[in-house]
């Protein structure tokens, strides 16, 4: 019960903060405005396909575990010199959930990419798929 509640909070913490979602699907907006409790400009997840930000702006990811898969890979910039990893304040997530955090460094266009595999118990056999994700980012000045 106390595992639950602290997912409960969690998601209440992150949900709560404000952090504006900029860019859903291929729609990407031109002007993302600054809130959310941990400092970042915007909020991205796992049902995002691309956002736009302005340099010098913060990215935060949450991805969740699909059912019967691992916990997403640590995602990745194509271009660290366009958009940098960076540490992300609430740095424990919850069970399933993967955080990372990224600034933009200057004006371009750059993917993040996170993959997932089955989670399988240890003997059984296991299907041979992967869960890809990909969020282009476009900086602007």
């Amino acid at each position: 019960m106390k595992k639950f509640l602290l997912a409960a909070a969690i998601g209440l913490l992150l949900t709560g903060c404000g952090a504006t979602r900029i860019g859903a699907g291929t729609n990407p907006s031109p002007s993302p405005s600054a809130s959310g409790c941990f400092g970042f400009d915007v909020s991205a997840t796992d049902t995002d396909h691309a956002v736009t930000m302005r340099v010098g702006q913060k990215l935060e990811v949450t991805l969740h575990a699909p059912n019967g898969m691992k916990n997403w890979a640590e995602p990745r910039s194509g271009d660290p010199t366009v958009l940098a990893p960076i540490v992300h304040p609430a740095a424990t997530a919850a069970r399933g959930v993967t955080l990372a955090a990224f600034q933009a460094m200057k004006p371009g266009a750059v993917d993040i990419t996170s993959n997932a595999s089955p989670a399988c118990p240890p003997g059984a056999a296991c299907p041979m798929y992967l869960a890809v994700y990909s969020l282009k980012v476009t900086i602007t000045r």
